[in-house]
């Protein structure tokens, strides 16, 4: 919990202090990062989404997804399928797992997911939206709230259907990414259609998309009235926004320090060959503004081992290390 003293918003009983949380991300916001995040004011943790069909067939993937510290509440667990029953049974089998929120993944633009009628898939199925949010808060004994994108392309702008479906049939909260499925991550998130979610709803609303700075989150708060706001690709490489600054503004002993904790975590979390691979796509935007040569950027990002990391940051000058 962050050092504000009174929540900034409830969902259902439970409060949550901040206003700024990180983004569910496959293959980022695992523990390391989330964990790093929370430490630096991110208001609460949503796993990286899971598939209901691994949970149901104990995939070995599954624990590391699920994995948290006491440290991270509120812990919200993110489920994607396009099955209600099937929903129901993951969430069912990860509540024993004491998560605070089970979050049901509207937004997912990947063909593999959304393909299938999951993901954003769902939002062409306005009726299995609301039987997937009345089965699962009818019996679940914890929050059930949602992510979403704006609809599937932008002749099909149903969101406003699809958040009065969430509300009505027992959502706690619902973030919204300011896209279509067919826009993906390109063009411009759409903050009136955001502020226009949040107007119809009672519920919390966050508000998802293009926040990269502080000015940003001020910004997208004012605009849309959201009661707080996710960071996503912004915050890979710019942690520190959770803690009130930007890249810029961060000096470069704390970039340091930071990326080798962030690197230290990855190995306990992975083991030392798996950790420090997946390290890499973390190290090239911490490294991203740094004034370094082409061969320093590739000898950073292919060291073997996470000791010739270290000591290549260790060699590098605080010249080298401040923002190009």
């Amino acid at each position: 919990m962050s050092a504000q003293s009174s929540p900034s918003f409830y969902v259902g009983d439970l409060p949550v202090y901040g206003e700024a949380i990180l983004s569910p991300m496959d293959g980022f916001s695992d523990l390391p990062f989330r964990a790093m995040a929370r430490r630096l004011g991110s208001a609460m943790s949503y796993s990286e989404f899971i598939n209901a069909i691994d949970v149901m067939q104990g995939h070995p993937s599954v624990p590391q997804k699920i994995a948290y510290t006491a440290a991270e509440r509120p812990m919200v667990f993110q489920l994607f399928d396009d099955d209600p029953a099937r929903l129901l049974q993951a969430a069912l089998r990860l509540r024993q797992h004491e998560p605070d929120i089970i979050d049901v993944n509207m937004g997912c633009s990947a063909k593999t997911v959304a393909g299938r009628g999951a993901g954003a898939g769902l939002l062409r199925q306005p009726a299995k939206v609301a039987q997937i949010f009345s089965t699962l808060s009818r019996a679940l004994d914890i929050p059930v709230t949602g992510k979403m994108r704006l609809g599937w392309d932008d002749d099909s702008l149903n969101y406003l259907e699809i958040a009065r479906i969430v509300q009505d049939n027992g959502g706690q909260l619902l973030a919204v990414h300011g896209r279509t499925k067919k826009q993906a991550y390109s063009g411009e998130a759409n903050w009136e259609a955001i502020a226009e979610v949040k107007a119809a709803l009672s519920i919390p609303v966050i508000g998802n998309g293009d926040v990269r700075t502080l000015a940003d989150i001020a910004r997208m708060r004012r605009f849309t009235g959201c009661d707080a706001v996710m960071i996503g690709r912004g915050a890979i490489g710019n942690p520190w926004i959770f803690a009130g600054l930007d890249r810029e503004d961060v000096p470069a002993e704390q970039v340091r320090e930071t990326m080798l904790a962030h690197l230290e975590s990855m190995l306990e979390f992975y083991g030392a060959q798996r950790g420090l691979v997946l390290f890499r796509k973390h190290a090239s935007r911490y490294i991203s503004p740094f004034r370094l040569s082409v061969e320093q950027r590739q000898q950073l990002l292919t060291s073997q081992t996470a000791a010739d990391f270290t000591r290549l940051v260790d060699q590098m000058s605080v010249a080298e290390l401040a923002p190009a």
